[in-house]
């Protein structure tokens, strides 16, 4: 008969490697390994291991988490030994596994982080640098941390990373910055390549991280780490929510790392992307029926350091159905479209914002309805800017936008 009692999940312990392999772990990573059934990893860490009888070795299945999940299963309730670089919990199969199999299940036994080398052979101090990863990500997503004076480590996917992070920061007006790649950190072979960006035509070897000192070209505009980018920093059919509201908005959807946004009638795409850009935990949903601006929200979330928005094409509330719930909405375009408000506060979780904006009387009218039966705040934003009268200055007034936000407290109809 057929045991009913449940079989424990593998018991997982990962084992960080560094450049220096073998010879570089500790007493009880070598024991971990030696006495493990099983062990998994890359070709490059598997050769640091010495020849162990008996013992399953397997390389990283392809696709990963599927196949991992299947390897996982047929070793429950057995010890399973994972090789990974470094500190297997930045941006490594340690976190993945974690969050695979809970905390519980997993062990972790790190060594020297390639970042921790860097700042070492940089002699930067933790504090001064920022780091970001585009291992299994787009290389854009170095865009959203520069600015003049930063210093960054980028933790590169291969040896044509370097190249490709030259060439976006040429075209984001940071040329003159230095770039150091550093290669095969604390091991035998370890390399230093120096140079700027612009005139970046160095071979890099395929493990390396890079150094970056951040100058910007004279002319540069800068683009701060707070919401209001300036409207010329997107590509757009003036279709866009101005820099003022929409520092305002921005203000009332108060981002929070690992939250997403709901950007409804994105037009270009600024709320959508300067919700992504406030950190790389926040995520970012627009949606735009127009085909052609849809295109344009992609480029400008790519140039702007955020390639992960998600553009979805389609008119809203239809293409709200079946998107992940949102803790977040700003809907900047066809709130008086019948359902999409009822849509958009029915799908907030518990806490979320909803920031809505009218420019024409008739959405007003609406938003106004919305205000008596709900409450939250509304508020009417006017912008004026100096222009020249004649040989004079005088005040040239913006659309007057009326804003309406409302948090929701708990769960109900709309």
């Amino acid at each position: 008969m057929p045991s009913d009692t449940p079989v424990p999940p593998a018991r997982v312990t990962v084992i960080g490697i560094g450049a220096d392999g073998w010879d570089g772990l500790g007493p009880a990573a070598r024991d971990a390994i030696t006495a493990a059934p099983l062990v998994i990893g890359g070709h490059r860490h598997q050769t640091m291991l010495p020849d162990i009888p008996g013992q399953d070795r397997r390389r990283w299945p392809t696709p990963m988490l599927p196949s991992l999940s299947a390897l996982l299963d047929e070793y429950a309730g057995r010890e399973i030994v994972v090789v990974a670089s470094g500190d297997p919990m930045v941006s490594g199969v340690g976190s993945t596994l974690v969050a695979r199999l809970g905390a519980e299940n997993v062990t972790v036994v790190p060594a020297v982080s390639s970042v921790a080398l860097a700042r070492a052979a940089m002699g930067w101090p933790a504090e001064s640098v920022d780091v970001v990863t585009v291992v299994g990500r787009d290389p854009a997503a170095v865009l959203a941390r520069v600015g003049p004076g930063r210093r960054l480590i980028v933790l590169s996917a291969d040896e044509n990373t370097p190249s490709q992070v030259a060439s976006l920061l040429v075209g984001a007006g940071y040329g003159a910055s230095g770039m150091t790649v550093l290669g095969e950190l604390g091991g035998p072979a370890e390399s230093r390549i120096e140079g700027t960006a612009r005139a970046w035509a160095a071979v890099s070897p395929r493990l390396n991280l890079i150094c970056l000192s951040l100058v910007s070209d004279p002319g540069t505009v800068l683009l701060a780490g707070v919401p209001g980018l300036p409207d010329e920093a997107f590509e757009h059919d003036g279709q866009l929510t101005k820099r003022d509201v929409r520092a305002s908005a921005m203000a009332r959807l108060a981002p929070v790392p690992g939250q997403l946004l709901w950007d409804v009638g994105a037009g270009a795409g600024s709320v959508a992307v300067e919700w992504a850009r406030t950190d790389p935990r926040c995520a970012a949903i627009a949606i735009e029926r127009d085909a052609g601006r849809a295109e344009r929200i992609g480029r400008n979330a790519s140039s702007l350091g955020v390639p992960g928005v998600r553009v979805v094409v389609g008119g809203a509330p239809d293409a709200l159905h079946g998107l992940p719930e949102p803790d977040a909405v700003f809907v900047g375009g066809g709130a008086t479209t019948p359902g999409v408000l009822d849509t958009c506060w029915a799908a907030l979780r518990p806490g979320g914002r909803l920031v809505v904006h009218a420019v024409t009387l008739e959405t007003e009218a609406a938003l106004f309805e919305r205000y008596k039966a709900l409450g939250g705040e509304l508020v009417r934003l006017s912008v004026e800017r100096a222009a020249p009268v004649g040989t004079f200055t005088g005040w040239t007034p913006s659309r007057a936008v009326t804003q309406w936000s409302i948090t929701r407290a708990s769960e109900g109809p709309a």
